[in-house]
C-alpha cells in the first residue's frame, strides 16, 4: 500500500495509471480531488507548487541519473473539473523517468474533467522516458473526460521517448501534443488507445525537426469497437536534414469510426520524411486460429486486441 492518506479507490486507480503499489522511492508529487496528497524531493530533483494557478514546478538538475519522478492525478468525486499545469526544468546530462497519468473513477451524475497541460524543456544530452497512461471506472451517469496537453522543447543531442496509453474507461478526450527539436535531437512516441460505447477520442501530433540529425518517430495503434470513433491527426514539419515518420495502425469493430490524417512538411532538400495510415478488421484466419485452439470467438478476440495493443 501506498504509505499516504488515500482512500482504496485513489489507491486502485494510483495503481491502475501509475503501476504504483507502494511509495515509490524517488520524488514524486500525489494528487487527489483537486489537493495534494503527498509529495517527496530528492537531492537532484526538487517540486515546487506553482502561484496563482494549479500545478507543479519540477526541476531536474544537470547529471541527474537513475532517478525517476511520480506525478499521478487522481478525481474520484463527481463534478470536479480541473485544468493542471506542470513544467518540468530538466538540465543537462540527465537520464530520468517520469510516470504521469490520470485516473478518474465518477459514480455520480455530473462529468468528471481533468485537464493536464505538460511543458517540458529537455537539456542536451539528456535522456527522458515519459509514461502516461489515463484510465477511468466507475458506474455513475456523469462523463470521465481527459484533455492532456502537451509540450516538448529538446536541445541539442537530446531523447525523448514517450509512451501514451488510454485503454479504458474514458467517456472523451482530446490529446494535443507539440514538439521542437534542435540538432541531433530525437523524439520518439508510442500511443495505445482502445475506446468502445460511444466514447470518442481525438489524439493530435505536430513535430517541427529544427536542427540538423534530428529525428521523430510517432506510432498509433488503436482499436476503436461498438460506437466510439477516433481522430489521429499527425503532422511532422522538417525544417532542416532531418528523418520523420508517422505511423497509424488501427482495428475496428462493430459500428466504430476512425479516421487518420497523417500529414507532412519538408521545408529543406535533405528532410526525409514518411508516413503510413492502415485500418482494418480482425481477420479472419486469425480468429480461426485461435479458435481452433479451444478458444471462444470472443476470447480469441481479446487475444488479438491485447497482442495488438501491447
Amino acid at each position: 500500500m501506498i504509505d499516504l492518506n488515500i482512500d482504496a479507490i485513489g489507491q486502485k486507480l494510483i495503481g491502475e495509471v501509475a503501476d504504483l503499489y507502494e511509495t515509490p522511492s524517488g520524488a514524486y508529487n500525489f494528487r487527489v480531488n483537486s489537493q495534494m496528497a503527498g509529495r517527496h524531493t530528492t537531492d537532484n530533483i526538487d517540486i515546487i507548487s506553482k502561484e496563482g494557478i494549479s500545478g507543479i514546478d519540477i526541476f531536474i538538475k544537470p547529471n541527474t541519473k537513475n532517478e525517476s519522478v511520480h506525478i499521478p492525478v487522481v478525481v474520484s468525486e463527481s463534478g470536479i473539473k480541473e485544468t493542471v499545469y506542470n513544467d518540468f526544468f530538466i538540465g543537462d546530462n540527465c537520464d530520468v523517468v517520469i510516470v504521469a497519468g490520470c485516473g478518474i473513477d465518477n459514480c455520480g451524475e455530473h462529468d468528471a474533467q481533468h485537464d493536464g497541460v505538460h511543458r517540458f524543456y529537455v537539456g542536451k544530452n539528456s535522456h527522458i522516458k515519459y509514461v502516461e497512461k489515463h484510465y477511468g471506472s466507475g458506474d455513475g451517469n456523469g462523463k470521465r473526460i481527459l484533455n492532456p496537453q502537451t509540450e516538448v522543447y529538446m536541445e541539442e543531442n537530446s531523447t525523448m521517448e514517450m509512451e501514451m496509453e488510454q485503454i479504458k474507461g474514458v467517456d472523451s478526450t482530446e490529446r494535443n501534443t507539440i514538439a521542437e527539436l534542435k540538432a541531433g535531437a530525437k523524439l520518439v512516441v508510442k500511443e495505445r488507445l482502445m475506446t468502445h460505447g460511444s466514447q470518442t477520442a481525438v489524439s493530435g501530433y505536430q513535430v517541427s525537426l529544427n536542427g540538423a540529425d534530428s529525428t521523430a518517430d510517432v506510432v498509433s495503434r488503436s482499436v476503436a469497437r461498438d460506437n466510439s470513433s477516433q481522430t489521429f491527426n499527425a503532422r511532422i514539419t522538417g525544417n532542416a536534414p532531418c528523418s520523420g515518420h508517422t505511423e497509424c495502425d488501427s482495428i475496428i469493430m462493430d459500428n466504430g469510426k476512425i479516421l487518420a490524417i497523417p500529414s507532412l512538411e519538408a521545408n529543406d532538400v535533405d528532410a526525409m520524411l514518411v508516413h503510413e495510415a492502415a485500418i482494418g478488421k480482425i481477420a479472419g484466419d486469425q480468429l480461426i486460429k485461435l479458435m481452433t485452439l479451444g478458444l471462444t470467438e470472443a476470447q480469441a478476440e481479446e487475444q488479438i486486441i491485447n497482442g495488438f495493443l501491447r
